[in-house]
């Protein structure tokens, strides 16, 4: 019996033990991708109370995309007093004429929901939830991924930005376990609720990358999205589809230079300091997902321009079958 006992102490300390590893392995290639993450305690004022999404009519949205200009400017101000010349050059970007905000809140890092395309009459509708380390102060990544995106599914296709949370720094401790996505998954869920009853013949795609796959997780069941893509997802923390308890198509693909596949697919409970890790490998056969071809790029390659990566996304948001992989 002791012998027993000392063997399952042994096991549970391996596995932990393959935890850190992962976590080692995770940073040492993300930190030279990355960067050093920068503070996020930049002043902002409270921004216009818009309410839920209701209306989408041209009208509608010409008054919450002013009013989230609006607010966008103030917060740059703000920026510029503050002495945050690369946040307040960022927010001036962002209040460019003819960009459009559904919402904007400067605070706590920084809010934001974009449209790109014409949300008031778009058939297809594509919604990127982005990973660790992104945020207001590089956020022309996330403009020109859903910029190509839109692009690539043309008329009728739109594409919403949703940077609804405070996205955990690629290198901490934050970005392995499921707090944050956990806080983020309601805002998420309240915006495709939000989009299907402004569009409710659309069809709605939730494009999540790296850890924003957590969070689509965490909104999944129940989710009024047509289709939940995870890819560059480090898992998701069930260890397969049915534990998602959605009706949406889940789809899942990896670059063949992603970075992520080196991280251990595993799930271990640290006492005292939270789960780490997310579980099974969503591309995996036992899954259950439908796999797609992300072609050869890395970790942050998937919606450039003209990659394969980006084609199969567009095609699943389109609602056809994305460039097959083979298994």
């Amino acid at each position: 019996m002791a012998d027993r006992s000392r063997r399952r102490r042994i096991r549970r300390f391996c596995r932990i033990r393959r935890a850190l590893l992962a976590a080692l392995v995770a940073f040492a290639v993300a930190v030279p991708v990355s960067g050093a993450a920068r503070p996020a305690a930049v002043p902002a004022p409270a921004p216009t109370a818009l309410g839920p999404l209701r209306d989408a009519s041209p009208a509608a949205l010409a008054q919450r995309y002013a009013a989230s200009r609006q607010d966008i400017r103030a917060a740059g101000r703000a920026a510029t007093d503050h002495g945050d010349l690369k946040r307040a050059a960022s927010l001036r970007e962002m209040a460019a004429p003819g960009r459009q905000f559904l919402s904007f809140d400067g605070r706590d890092g920084g809010r934001s929901v974009e449209v790109v395309g014409e949300l008031s009459s778009a058939r297809r509708i594509a919604v990127l939830v982005p990973g660790a380390g992104v945020g207001l102060d590089a956020y022309w990544r996330l403009r020109r991924d859903a910029t190509a995106l839109q692009r690539e599914l043309g008329p009728g296709g739109a594409v919403v930005v949703w940077l609804g949370y405070r996205s955990p720094a690629t290198v901490s401790t934050t970005v392995l376990t499921a707090e944050r996505a956990a806080e983020a998954a309601p805002g998420l869920r309240a915006l495709v609720d939000g989009v299907r009853a402004v569009r409710p013949a659309a069809r709605i795609s939730l494009l999540c990358h790296s850890y924003g796959s957590v969070i689509c997780a965490r909104s999944a069941p129940g989710t009024a999205a047509d289709a939940l893509v995870l890819y560059g997802s480090p898992g998701v923390g069930v260890e397969d589809v049915s534990a998602l308890r959605t009706g949406a198509q889940v789809w899942a693909g990896r670059g063949g230079e992603d970075w992520i596949a080196h991280v251990p697919h595993l799930r271990v409970r640290v006492p005292f300091v939270a789960t780490v890790g997310f579980g099974a490998d969503p591309v995996a056969e036992g899954f259950g997902a439908e796999v797609f071809d992300a072609g050869d790029g890395g970790h942050s390659d998937y919606l450039l321009r003209g990659s394969r990566s980006l084609t199969s996304l567009a095609r699943i948001v389109d609602g056809a079958e994305p460039l097959e992989v083979s298994r």
